[in-house]
């Protein structure tokens, strides 16, 4: 069985953090004035995602996720051309109308995300941005049109990468996802994965 081709930052070997990585500047597939979003510092929480929502490249199966907080993350150029793709969304992913890569995505409402934006790191310009971790909402690939036959060979695949795959989120995110449901007593956790997963 031939190998499943999941994303080219992952297929092509997870490239390793940088310690002296300090933030850079994504930028859309556009020839002609793209759009230029600046990070300040290293992302967190870069993971492979296999939800219907998130941008990915031509033929991946997953897309790469990391956040940044709201506040480190400006653009720079050719903000004209980013729209909001779904204004219901938990997430607000703003991408450009022209080649349609998701440029940043703060969480605006309350939630355990709140204050975050979400992005695609493999978009920096500079290399050492922080390597994926893990892998999320890996089933919702079926959703996409990915035959269920080929999930064994998926998740051995992420495992053979060092990237675990999970249904959900992973275990550090679904406890902190739990712990602030439980100091703001307004919803249950599974009700807050499930939205992220929605998102």
């Amino acid at each position: 069985m031939a190998t499943p081709k999941l994303h080219p930052a992952l297929d092509d070997g997870i490239a390793p953090t940088s310690p002296d990585f300090a933030g850079g500047v994504l930028v859309c597939a556009c020839a002609d004035r793209p759009v230029r979003v600046r990070v300040e510092g290293q992302v967190a929480h870069n993971h492979a995602c296999g939800c219907t929502k998130c941008w990915k490249p031509d033929g991946a199966i997953l897309s790469v996720v990391a956040v940044a907080p709201v506040d480190k993350v400006s653009v720079l150029e050719n903000g004209d051309k980013l729209e909001v793709v779904d204004r219901a969304a938990l997430i607000q992913r703003h991408r450009c109308r022209e080649c349609g890569v998701h440029m940043h995505g703060p969480v605006e409402r309350d939630h355990p995300f709140k204050g975050l934006s979400f992005l695609h790191p493999e978009r920096f310009e500079e290399g050492g941005w922080m390597q994926p971790g893990f892998a999320a909402f890996v089933s919702s690939v079926i959703e996409a049109g990915v035959d269920p036959a080929e999930m064994d060979g998926i998740r051995a695949r992420l495992r053979e990468m060092g990237l675990e795959p999970y249904d959900c989120l992973s275990p550090a995110l679904m406890d902190y996802i739990a712990t602030w449901t439980l100091q703001h007593s307004t919803q249950s956790a599974a009700q807050a994965a499930a939205e992220t997963a929605d998102a």
